[in-house]
């Protein structure tokens, strides 16, 4: 039986759009969201996030999902000036692609998975449109008359 999602309740309690598209990050030349901020958006531990997706490994191909390496994961210690005492990780984050959030909240198997991958996806499509060269309608020769030019004339 098809779960039914009460659109409204999902719109009071989704998170800012722009939120989301602010935690999309460039990794390895790909747009992605690291496991912390899709546990955040799904509202479980990162712990039982990667739990989860170390017992379906199967799922998350390479274009989906990678592990972050010993010097990108420098990088992003160095941006923080302090941690907290238990607030660092022992391993290595991992970086979700769309897809790879999809398939996430695919395992998260809850109301609000469902619902917060809709807005992660407009994150990504909405990142995407912004990269995007604007598009210009393509010139017609002159003279040239299409069908509906012919219906619109007098």
């Amino acid at each position: 039986m098809p779960v039914l999602i009460d659109e409204e309740e999902n719109i009071a309690h989704a998170p800012d759009q722009d939120g989301i598209c602010r935690r999309i990050i460039l990794l390895r030349e790909k747009k992605v969201l690291l496991d912390t901020d899709l546990a955040g958006l799904y509202e479980v531990s990162t712990k039982r996030f990667n739990e989860q997706v170390k017992r379906n490994l199967g799922r998350f191909p390479a274009d989906f999902m990678f592990q972050r390496n010993a010097d990108e994961y420098a990088v992003l210690r160095s941006q923080f000036a302090t941690l907290k005492q238990g607030q660092h990780r022992k391993y290595l984050p991992y970086a979700f692609t769309e897809h790879g959030a999809i398939m996430a909240a695919m395992l998260m198997n809850s109301p609000r998975a469902i619902s917060i991958s809709v807005h992660v996806v407009r994150a990504f499509v909405q990142l995407r449109a912004l990269a995007a060269p604007p598009v210009h309608p393509a010139k017609r020769p002159i003279g040239f008359v299409t069908p509906e030019d012919r219906t619109a004339s007098p």
